[in-house]
């Protein structure tokens, strides 16, 4: 079965069969949902991309610390550290802060709008055409996210604006003043496949959902579209781990690292302050 087809099946099913509850926990991108209030999250975030030039793996690992302050305010921190260059070492971080404006609840449904943004320093080289806050360039994002839950099923979108800044004289791609600004967008869908009926909290949930990703350069129009099937157990309520491939189905902006899993543990810690 073709790739694409497999993803329009997977999509399909993801969206027939509803029921009940669900959580908006997606993997690539953030939820309008803002965690508990009063609650501490910690993140240890694991990628390992193909890199088609040096034909290696890199390595990229972004602890996460997130901040439930209450019910309208989060905020996270977050470190970068990656192998890319031969050994592990730190590049940079970011501070992300979400508040959400809109909250409209019904019966197994509900809607939520948030804005965010986002500021990143980091001190890597810059080998690439598309801007990735998130271990590769300095730079902020400001941005708007929407989503919808329907009893089993949660959908979210987002759009946001991207800036990227000089990496401290170690840009080696010289991304050039023009091209400095993106566009960029998601769109996830999140099926709770177990369990079938709630007992209790210390019930383990399977997530599946699927994530498209994209970016839009300003100046030149060049984009990319990526796809991203996650596999995500949620344990005692607290704890989560997240599997999940990205792959890239549209490609006109240079990556160097385009396709790789993702490996995500989370635990949080409820009224922790």
């Amino acid at each position: 079965m073709k790739k694409n087809n497999f993803i329009g099946l997977l999509l399909l099913g993801l969206m027939t069969t509803i029921s009940l509850s669900a959580q908006e926990l997606f993997t690539y991108s953030e939820p309008a949902s803002n965690m508990a209030a009063r609650s501490i999250g910690l993140r240890l975030n694991n990628t390992f991309m193909q890199n088609s030039s040096a034909k290696k793996t890199n390595w990229h690992f972004l602890p996460e610390l997130m901040l439930g302050i209450n019910k309208n305010w989060m905020v996270h921190a977050e470190g970068f550290l990656s192998n890319r260059n031969g050994s592990m070492v730190a590049e940079g971080a970011s501070i992300y802060a979400k508040y959400r404006v809109l909250s409209i609840d019904d019966v197994h449904a509900h809607t939520r709008v948030a804005i965010y943004g986002l500021y990143a320093k980091n001190n890597s080289d810059v080998h690439q055409e598309a801007i990735d806050l998130r271990g590769h360039n300095s730079g902020s994002e400001m941005g708007l996210i929407v989503t919808q839950l329907l009893h089993k099923v949660a959908i979210s979108g987002s759009i946001s604006w991207l800036n990227a800044i000089s990496n401290q004289a170690k840009d080696g791609y010289r991304l050039p003043n023009a091209e400095r600004n993106a566009i960029a967008y998601s769109a996830s869908i999140g099926k709770l496949m177990l369990p079938k009926d709630y007992v209790s909290y210390d019930q383990v949930n399977l997530n599946l959902m699927v994530e498209a990703l994209g970016q839009t350069n300003l100046h030149n129009g060049k984009h990319f579209v990526d796809l991203a099937p996650v596999v995500q157990l949620i344990i005692q309520s607290r704890m989560r781990i997240d599997l999940g491939y990205r792959f890239p189905v549209l490609n006109e902006l240079s990556r160097t690292a385009s396709s790789g899993a993702m490996i995500r543990f989370e635990y949080n810690w409820f009224n922790a302050y």
